[in-house]
């Protein structure tokens, strides 16, 4: 809609408030007279109920949310405030006349005194509900509008522009790329190489304890936690000496050289600790019988 048509619907809008304004006026005033109020109370009276409702008017095309839905909620209790009270002025014939005096507004008592409160209460309301929307109205802050995007208008302008056939040629296909194997690992075996005889055939401390660790390293960590029944071994538990035996009997024909942890943990399948037990035992006997001799 043009300026010109909003100009002649507001315009429209105010004529048809206006004189809908002058036919609830008498009812208003009258009713205003028949609570007691003066010549010049009842003459502002309807000022205060339909003038609010002009204002709650105003007050919803103006906010919005929480705000509008109050205004609009203001507007329908006044309406139906004016509404009662127009339909009563209508039943009761007495309240009609230029000069109305004081009297009662129905004849049954309960009905009296809500028209009463109702019509007493609208005032006050009025001063209450009209202050809020003002306060709603000034503090009110429109939301900004956005600008329009020339660059983005342009760039969307160009694509819808483009052919299909430029379009495909543009996107390149995707590519797959193949799956890679990875090659399966290598199991390395250490072997000790004999050590000549010319050397010390006790190897240095320090030295020892590397080989152990990094030969100890090559093998998998054993699992934590319970060994379930059925994968434990069968074999019984050997005892120090039945160990010491057999690691006898297995490094009888071995060098000095060769008389590692490692090496005599596998002839005899026991543990690391062991097996250096075992070693230094096995040292120490060899030792003593070559002091011996």
């Amino acid at each position: 809609m043009n300026r010109t048509g909003r100009i002649l619907l507001v315009t429209a809008l105010v004529a048809v408030v206006a004189m809908a304004f002058r036919v609830s006026w008498n009812a208003l005033r009258d009713i205003a007279n028949a609570i007691g109020a003066d010549h010049t109370a009842a003459t502002l009276y309807p000022f205060v109920v339909d003038g609010l409702m002009a204002l709650a008017l105003v007050a919803t095309l103006v906010l919005a949310g929480r705000d509008r839905t109050f205004a609009l909620r203001v507007l329908g209790t006044y309406t139906l405030a004016s509404l009662v009270l127009n339909y009563v002025h209508g039943l009761v014939p007495k309240l009609h006349g230029a000069t109305v005096d004081w009297g009662r507004l129905a004849d049954w008592d309960p009905a009296n005194w809500a028209l009463v409160l109702l019509a007493t209460s609208l005032p006050v309301g009025s001063i209450y509900f009209g202050s809020d929307l003002v306060a709603k109205v000034l503090h009110h802050r429109p939301a900004p509008i956005p600008t329009p995007d020339t660059n983005a208008e342009e760039s969307t302008e160009t694509i819808s522009n483009r052919s299909t056939a430029d379009l495909m040629e543009s996107t390149p296909a995707p590519v797959v790329a193949a799956p890679v194997r990875m090659p399966d690992p290598v199991a390395v075996e250490f072997v000790n190489k004999p050590v000549p005889t010319t050397l010390d055939p006790t190897p240095a401390p320090a030295i020892e304890r590397r080989a152990v660790a990094a030969a100890e390293s090559t093998h998998p960590r054993r699992a934590t936690g319970r060994v379930p029944d059925a994968a434990r071994s069968s074999r019984p538990k050997r005892t120090p000496d039945q160990l010491l035996t057999e690691a006898r009997t297995a490094t009888a024909d071995w060098p000095d050289a060769k008389l590692t942890a490692e090496r005599i943990r596998l002839a005899v399948h026991t543990s690391p600790k062991n097996a250096r037990t075992l070693r230094e035992t096995l040292r120490a006997e060899r030792d003593g019988a070559t002091a011996a001799v």
